[in-house]
């Protein structure tokens, strides 16, 4: 593993098809029901533009200190199986990053799903690392954002 990259990866199975799975996470517009940090700044900006949902969606958000401001932009969309997404970061600090969506299904009814993030060490991580590593400071909320989604899909009717 090299060390200029730090990854972060966490994943959760979900009494669901994965096609219930896939829409949550291809929509980002369903992301205030489930992110970890829509409730950093419940007064937070969001813009979307691009695609409606999968590849080309965008959305950029800024908020207050805890929740800085960022875009991201779905560049790969497969349903129901892989959603990945270019991150970046324009404040506290700037960073750019990938994120993946992997989403299998373990049985007719369970769907497995692992999120990853991979990014620099840039100076401000290799800094905030020294405190806490990337994987546990952002493994909480990844765990966090899994748990919620896990509840927004199995709450829903299936279709």
């Amino acid at each position: 593993m090299s060390t200029s990259t730090y990854t972060v990866e966490r994943s959760t199975t979900i009494t669901a098809e994965p096609q219930r799975v896939y829409e949550q996470i291809a929509d980002f517009h369903r992301w205030m029901q489930w992110s970890p940090w829509e409730d950093l700044d419940p007064n937070q900006r969001r813009t979307f533009s691009g695609a409606e949902f999968g590849t080309g969606a965008m959305y950029a958000w800024s908020g207050n200190r805890k929740a800085g401001s960022g875009h991201m932009t779905i560049t790969h969309a497969e349903a129901p199986a892989d959603v990945r997404i270019a991150l970046e970061f324009e404040k506290p600090f700037k960073s750019s990053n990938t994120t993946e969506f992997l989403v299998t299904a373990e049985s007719p009814d369970t769907t497995r799903v692992t999120w990853t993030m991979t990014g620099p060490h840039s100076l401000a991580t290799k800094v905030m690392g020294i405190f806490s590593p990337m994987d546990k400071m952002i493994g909480k909320d990844f765990e966090k954002g899994l748990t919620r989604l896990k509840e927004v899909v199995e709450k829903q009717p299936a279709g």
